[in-house]
């Protein structure tokens, strides 16, 4: 440990497994006192009790709660987004109801979060926004990835948006885009579509391995390395990026 984000408060969205989580640990880590949250309490078990890190049940889907919990946590200097659902397949397939649920989880939550911690960063004239993006999105087409990479594309000009307007405000706002990275959900992905395809785990598991140039899954600390850095006053000239942490996939 580095105290990299000594003093800092941070708000961290999905803390419950993956790359929420492993971002949540590595910001307490790091030195900042951090919430996190996840609409599972039984997810976030595991990070009650570690020190700098208090947890919190939080729907991202209920502006009431994002609300609350941004006028009970005035003084964030660090949002992590990373609230989101991965949908698989193409524009066919996509019902009414999946685009609602995708925008709705994937992008309207960050605007949420966002519009909330905003003003008190402003008044202080300080503040990091990290969202997790992804390399499917206007980055880089991806097979059966419709709305995922529609909702992730508009996450990235969400993020530019929000750094433009306040670029000379002191808050920073960036993207983080990560590749195939091994995550719970991810394996439950891979459960749903080896029954849905009739293709074995093993061979779904070949497929997502395969599409990654350095023939392995990405981790969810190394994607938490990256929001350590964008979190931090290191990257105080880095604003309006989208950062690849893709193993090359995007080359």
């Amino acid at each position: 440990m580095s105290n990299r984000l000594q003093g800092k408060t941070a708000f961290v969205t999905a803390a419950g497994q993956g790359i929420g989580r492993a971002t949540a640990e590595a910001f307490a880590r790091e030195g900042a006192k951090v919430i996190a949250t996840d609409l599972s309490t039984e997810l976030l078990a595991g990070l009650r009790g570690q020190a700098n890190i208090v947890v919190e049940k939080l729907d991202a889907l209920d502006a009431a709660a994002i609300a609350d919990a941004a006028r009970r946590h005035a003084g964030v200097d660090i949002l992590f987004n990373a609230a989101g659902y991965v949908h698989h397949g193409s524009v066919l397939d996509c019902t009414e109801e999946e685009w609602q649920f995708a925008f709705d989880l994937n992008v309207r939550s960050m605007y949420r979060t966002i519009k909330a911690f905003v003003p008190g960063m402003l008044a202080r004239g300080n503040g990091s926004i990290v969202n997790v993006a992804s390399g499917a999105s206007s980055v880089k087409a991806a097979a059966n990835r419709f709305v995922y990479a529609a909702t992730k594309a508009a996450v990235i000009g969400l993020t530019k948006s929000v750094a433009i307007d306040f670029i000379t405000k002191g808050v920073r706002c960036n993207a983080i885009c990560p590749g195939t990275v091994e995550s719970p959900s991810l394996r439950e992905r891979m459960t749903a579509l080896s029954k849905k395809s009739g293709q074995s785990y093993e061979q779904v598991e070949a497929m997502f391995i395969g599409r990654q140039p350095m023939g392995r899954l990405g981790t969810a600390d190394e994607i938490a390395a990256m929001a350590v850095y964008l979190a931090s006053d290191e990257s105080r000239f880095t604003t309006g990026t989208t950062m690849l942490v893709d193993g090359g996939w995007s080359l």
